[in-house]
């Protein structure tokens, strides 16, 4: 147990040395998160009723498009620096490794997302200063953190990555974002336990059962 611990953190902090060195993903990822919330301002016209009806839509295109770019990353580095079969041989369990890119995954995300969120303000004035947003959104980034991290591993030796990707983690992770968007919906109505805590509670359990059968078939994926 305390090995694995070990190993997962040696992954992690890997990770985070070499981002913090190159910021070669998070500036991509920033970059593009700006991209995709800019070029909603031309498809519409940001009036309060309009924001309030797909004003979550909006967080969750920019969150999940930029999530999807910062997981492609996840194992594609290992693969382009030659290091993939070093993780392989490292004497530790397949789950230390997968929990150590998780946490990697969503430190970044995270900190995407809370970068990102000021200009939807000045974009489109919508305040995500709220405790039940803050809530649903930290459930659902470890839900797509927990999935993307698998897909990525499944995703690194295949010709056509960036298609695959998308592919497969839109289907796996749809109740997932239908629990974010909705949630974030009743956050930002401020209805509070009653609404977006129901969906909270839907994306808690969906992150149990993804983090679970990610981390156990991870295993087989390693040793393809």
């Amino acid at each position: 147990m305390r090995a694995g611990l070990r190993a997962a953190l040696a992954v992690y902090a890997k990770d985070v040395r070499i981002e913090a060195r190159t910021r070669e993903t998070l500036g991509a990822t920033l970059a593009f998160a700006f991209v995709a919330a800019f070029i909603f301002t031309f498809a519409f016209d940001p009036s309060p009723r309009t924001l309030a009806a797909v004003g979550p839509g909006i967080v969750w295109v920019a969150y999940i498009f930029t999530a999807m770019l910062g997981m492609n990353r996840t194992f594609l580095l290992e693969v382009e620096r030659g290091t993939l079969d070093g993780l392989r041989l490292a004497p530790a369990p397949p789950e230390a490794i997968y929990f150590g890119k998780f946490f990697g995954l969503l430190t970044l995300l995270i900190v995407t997302e809370a970068l990102l969120a000021p200009a939807f303000l000045v974009l489109y004035g919508l305040s995500l200063l709220n405790v039940w947003f803050a809530a649903v959104a930290a459930a659902a980034t470890v839900g797509v953190a927990a999935v993307g991290t698998l897909l990525s591993a499944i995703a690194a030796h295949a010709r056509a990555r960036e298609a695959l990707l998308p592919l497969l983690f839109i289907p796996l992770s749809l109740p997932l974002l239908i629990g974010a968007v909705s949630g974030t919906a009743a956050a930002l109505d401020g209805e509070g336990w009653s609404g977006a805590g129901r969906w909270l509670q839907l994306i808690l359990a969906f992150d149990a059962a993804l983090i679970v059968v990610s981390s156990w078939a991870f295993a087989f994926v390693l040793e393809e």
